[in-house]
């Protein structure tokens, strides 16, 4: 058990047997009485987003999450298959819980799972990925004047804007956080 105040961004807690981490934190001190934390907390299993007021006095209880390093192998379309470096265990993680993030990955790529008693929560990109286009549009000719961006389609499925000289067959590196060009490679 920890203190309300020991509330922060990123802390990991639960309420009533749901898991939640702090997405935002506010200590309101008025003149008289007791200090309230107002805390804006995401729940982890459901996504939905609570705004939660403790009084300095309240104790919650915290979380030990664990870390494991992972490289993704495949997906069979439900689940996507990912092997532990360490000990080579196969966890399958719904496709629910990965969400948009399969957009980014590739075979062998290299990632963290978050893990809570054995169950799989979240997955930690790196901050870019290196896809290969598959369908680009032709450049048009004359366009090169201003920075003319164009959509190509990679690998995964993702589309990307990118500059007009990008073709089918290209490698580019895109960032994990915002899903935008960052350079060919």
């Amino acid at each position: 058990m920890i203190d309300a105040n020991a509330l922060r961004k990123g802390v990991t807690f639960t309420i009533d047997n749901d898991l939640y981490k702090v997405l935002d934190y506010h200590h309101h001190k008025p003149g008289r009485g007791l200090a309230t934390i107002r805390v804006k907390a995401l729940n982890i299993r459901t996504g939905s987003i609570i705004d939660k007021t403790f009084s300095s006095s309240e104790k919650v209880e915290d979380v030990r999450l664990d870390y494991h390093n992972a490289q993704y192998l495949y997906s069979d379309g439900t689940h996507f298959h990912f092997m532990d470096t360490e000990t080579y265990e196969q966890p399958a993680i719904a496709a629910a819980i990965i969400g948009d993030a399969a957009n980014f990955l590739t075979e062998n790529l290299e990632i963290k799972l978050t893990f809570y008693e054995n169950e799989v929560l979240d997955i930690d990109l790196p901050t870019s990925v290196e896809l290969e286009v598959v369908r680009a549009d032709p450049a048009v000719r004359g366009d090169t004047a201003t920075g003319v961006n164009k959509k190509v389609e990679t690998q995964t499925g993702l589309e990307v804007s990118v500059p007009a000289f990008i073709e089918a067959g290209d490698v580019i590196k895109v960032d994990t956080r915002n899903g935008e060009y960052i350079t060919r490679v």
